[in-house]
């Protein structure tokens, strides 16, 4: 990256999952020598868990801060994720996977998809997640990394984990603070500002102790003490794409070997999320507070829980989150940049909250300012990082959108409510020819729309073209011939209870 310039002191505003993972990541970024790194948290104020379920990106981010699997895994109680399973979303009865890599490969350069469509409008039945390892070997409890050989079905492959949030803040904390990294347990009191160009100068802490840095990232969670609190950017509310604004959450008893995937079922105000750890499951519902009331909610969820398993027993007493989605209206202004809920909140639907720490952190030290303000970075940061968060968005609303849920006010509200020019380009070029490939794309991709718009129940009327161009009889061959491929990689995967088992006791060296 070069040199970090008149940037030598870096100060981290809120611990968390989000401020440890940025003194994680830039304490591997620099040595000691090139740049002191400062994190204030406070015990005073509590932090607010999400979601303990993340998405691929995750693996790449814990690659660049030095961060191993097996001790990642063994310190937050973890288990592996292939994919999100939605239950209810099309009709109540019904379930389909979103599943982490892709669907087959491609045919003479022509997307896979493109002749299962032409086979399906022909009569071929088996359903598009036999394409997918990912999808088996969810279904099937099994697991697999992948692997970088063109020759092997794996490399279609990816993963995720589902983990206890609070203790991999622990981990990325023994691993920041062992490269040197300076916490303080104090409360921010206020922030004072540089009078000659508004740039943040020093954070005034409850000690009286004013603390200077040259640049600052605030991780402060929902307060924004610093982008929005002093720097004041302002917010774009986004609640009537996404109205749901609270959830209510309770871990329970593992009382079954975890899955290899999250699950979110829809309910009657908004829908409840499954996470598996080995020590226990991760459970809550998120809603909307003009369709339900927080007693209401909280009823539901532990009933839903009691149903579920005579064994799935409530650890703690039901915890709730307030929340408003959207986004400041820039996400880094002068000398700071916010990270995770700082930035900006989109529900935790598709495991997104922990991305968009990671994302943030990397285009951060891909735009590192050469100096205290440096506008040309920081607008080239707020634009992409603002097309991240669109993008997720729209994948979001897409899932509401499209539900089948007729009848129930809160569902027929989002089916009819208006969209974004961005997403309705999107259904319409999936619709006419079954496109999923898009501008701008990211975090999701052509398997990841084409996942959620076939589960939705959106079947295209057409196809690519140059799909007919193979024999009708080659087709079915090459159909098939792929179909089995993949079954018979995940019947030879092992057990995904046998594989975290591995994982059990690895001892932490951080």
């Amino acid at each position: 990256m070069g040199n970090p310039g008149k940037i030598s002191h870096l100060v981290i505003a809120g611990g968390g999952t989000a401020g440890w993972m940025a003194a994680a990541f830039f304490s591997k970024l620099f040595a000691p020598h090139q740049m002191r790194i400062t994190l204030v948290e406070s015990a005073e104020i509590g932090t607010i868990g999400v979601g303990e379920a993340t998405i691929p990106p995750i693996t790449f981010f814990n690659e660049l801060a030095g961060v191993d699997e097996a001790e990642m895994l063994s310190a937050t109680q973890g288990s592996f994720k292939l994919g999100i399973e939605f239950v209810g979303w099309r009709d109540p009865d019904h379930r389909y996977l979103h599943p982490f890599g892709s669907y087959g490969g491609p045919i003479n350069g022509v997307s896979f998809h493109a002749y299962w469509l032409r086979a399906r409008k022909l009569g071929y039945r088996p359903d598009l997640s036999e394409f997918s390892l990912s999808a088996l070997a969810a279904k099937g409890g099994r697991f697999d990394w992948r692997v970088d050989d063109p020759r092997d079905p794996r490399t279609t492959m990816a993963h995720a984990y589902h983990f206890d949030a609070s203790l991999y803040a622990k981990l990325l904390r023994r691993i920041a603070e062992g490269r040197g990294v300076r916490r303080l347990e104090r409360t921010i009191r206020a922030v004072n500002l540089d009078p000659l160009d508004g740039t943040i100068a020093s954070l005034l802490l409850d000690d009286g102790q004013a603390l200077e840095g040259d640049f600052f990232i605030d991780c402060s969670g929902f307060r924004a003490l610093l982008i929005e609190g002093a720097l004041g950017v302002g917010h774009d509310d986004w609640s009537a794409l996404l109205p749901a604004d609270r959830a209510v959450a309770a871990p329970s008893t593992r009382y079954e070997d975890p899955v290899p995937y999250t699950r979110a079922t829809a309910l009657t105000a908004g829908w409840q999320w499954r996470i598996p750890l080995r020590h226990r499951t991760g459970n809550g519902y998120v809603y909307c507070s003009d369709h339900i009331g927080d007693d209401e909610a909280a009823d539901v969820l532990l009933a839903n829980l009691a149903r579920e398993h005579p064994d799935n027993r409530p650890e703690a007493e039901p915890r709730f989150l307030r929340f408003k989605t959207g986004r400041r209206k820039q996400s880094r202004v002068k000398n700071c940049a916010a990270i995770g809920l700082a930035s900006g909140f989109l529900e935790p639907l598709e495991s997104t909250s922990i991305h968009l720490i990671q994302h943030g952190l990397i285009k951060l030290a891909a735009s590192f300012p050469q100096a205290r303000n440096d506008p040309a970075a920081a607008d080239l940061y707020n634009r992409i990082m603002g097309q991240e968060m669109e993008q997720i968005r729209d994948f979001l609303v897409y899932h509401y959108h499209a539900n089948g849920r007729v009848g129930e006010p809160f569902w027929d509200r989002l089916r009819h409510m208006p969209i974004p020019d961005s997403l309705r380009e999107k259904i319409e070029l999936f619709r006419t020819r079954g496109l999923t490939i898009f501008p701008d794309q990211t975090i999701f991709q052509e398997p990841n729309w084409l996942a959620i718009m076939m589960g939705q129940g959106q079947e295209p009327e057409g196809y690519d073209p140059l799909a007919d161009l193979m024999d009708e009889r080659a087709l079915y061959a090459t159909l098939e011939h792929m179909r089995a491929v993949c079954r018979r990689v995940v019947d030879q995967m092992p057990r995904h209870g046998r594989v975290l088992e591995r994982y059990a006791d690895k001892p932490v060296t951080a």
